[in-house]
C-alpha cells in the first residue's frame, strides 16, 4: 500500500503534527503578558465567531448561551443593559426582543445601554454615557426607560487592582447596586442577569436575590474561559417591589 503524504500528523505523540495555532513574534518594547494575550485572542474560537458573525465580542455568545437556557430576551420584552460596552449584550439583546420590529406579527422590544465609556450606536438600541454609580443616575436611567422594565442585565466590571481579593469586593458592590436598581424597575416576573467573580463574598448578595426571586441560579455558560472566576447569575420570577427585602440580617 502506498504511504500516504504527511502520514505522522496527527499520531498522538504529537512528532510531526502541524501547528494550527496562531504564534505571536515578540516585537520590541511588546510585554509578553500582552504577546501571551494577543496569541490568545488570535486563537480563540468565540473571537473568531464574533468577527465573522457581526457582534462586538466575545462576550455576546455568553448572554446568547444564557438567554438559549432561561429564555428571557423575547419579543416585547424591555431590557435594560447595564455596563454594556463594547456592545455585544445589547446586539443580541435587539434581535431576540424584536426592537426593530424586524419580526412580522411580534410584539417590539425595547433595549438601553448605559456604560461609563462611550459606546458606538446600535441599530435599535437606545445607548447611554453614565456612571451608574453617580448621584441620581438610577433616576435618569428610569427616565431614559419610560417605564418598567422585563429584564435588568449588568455586565459591568470595575477595573482590575491586580488584587483579586479586591476585585472579587468591587465586583460585588456593581451587582448589588444593579440588583437595587432591578428590584425599582423590575415588572413582577421579571429577570435579572449579572456577571460575579466566584471568592465568597458574594453569598449575602445571593442571599438577598433569593429572597426576591422564585428561582436563583449561578452559571458558567461556555463562551466564558475555563481558566476565568466569572460566573452568571440569573435570578428569574420577580416578586414584586411589594415583596422586596434588603435587609440581609432577616433569615432567608
Amino acid at each position: 500500500m502506498t504511504k500516504a503524504p504527511n502520514s505522522r500528523e496527527g499520531k498522538s505523540s504529537g512528532r510531526g503534527q502541524r501547528d494550527l495555532r496562531v504564534r505571536v513574534k515578540t516585537a520590541k518594547g511588546r510585554k509578553l503578558s500582552s504577546k501571551l494575550w494577543l496569541e490568545r485572542q488570535l486563537n480563540d474560537p468565540y473571537v473568531v465567531r464574533a468577527k465573522r458573525e457581526g457582534y462586538r465580542g466575545r462576550a455576546a455568545f455568553k448572554i446568547l448561551e444564557l438567554d438559549d437556557k432561561y429564555r428571557f430576551l423575547v419579543p416585547g420584552a424591555r431590557v435594560v443593559d447595564l455596563g454594556c460596552a463594547p456592545g455585544g449584550w445589547c446586539q443580541v439583546a435587539v434581535g431576540r426582543v424584536n426592537a426593530l420590529g424586524e419580526k412580522s406579527g411580534k410584539a417590539v422590544g425595547k433595549v438601553l445601554g448605559i456604560d461609563l465609556q462611550e459606546v458606538d450606536p446600535i441599530a435599535g438600541a437606545d445607548i447611554h454615557q453614565l456612571d451608574f454609580l453617580s448621584d441620581g443616575a438610577d433616576g435618569r436611567v428610569k427616565d431614559w426607560l419610560g417605564g418598567p422594565a422585563d429584564v435588568v442585565m449588568s455586565d459591568m466590571a470595575a477595573a482590575s487592582s491586580g488584587h483579586k481579593g479586591t476585585d472579587h469586593l468591587r465586583i460585588v458592590a456593581l451587582v448589588e447596586a444593579a440588583a437595587a436598581f432591578a428590584f425599582d424597575v423590575l415588572e413582577p416576573g421579571g429577570t435579572f442577569v449579572a456577571k460575579v467573580l466566584a471568592g465568597g463574598a458574594e453569598t449575602e448578595m445571593q442571599a438577598m436575590l433569593k429572597r426576591n426571586f422564585d428561582k436563583v441560579a449561578n452559571v458558567k455558560p461556555p463562551a466564558s474561559r475555563s481558566d476565568s472566576s466569572e460566573k452568571f447569575v440569573v435570578a428569574t420570577g420577580f416578586r414584586g417591589r411589594h415583596a422586596v427585602d434588603l435587609d440581609d440580617d432577616q433569615p432567608g
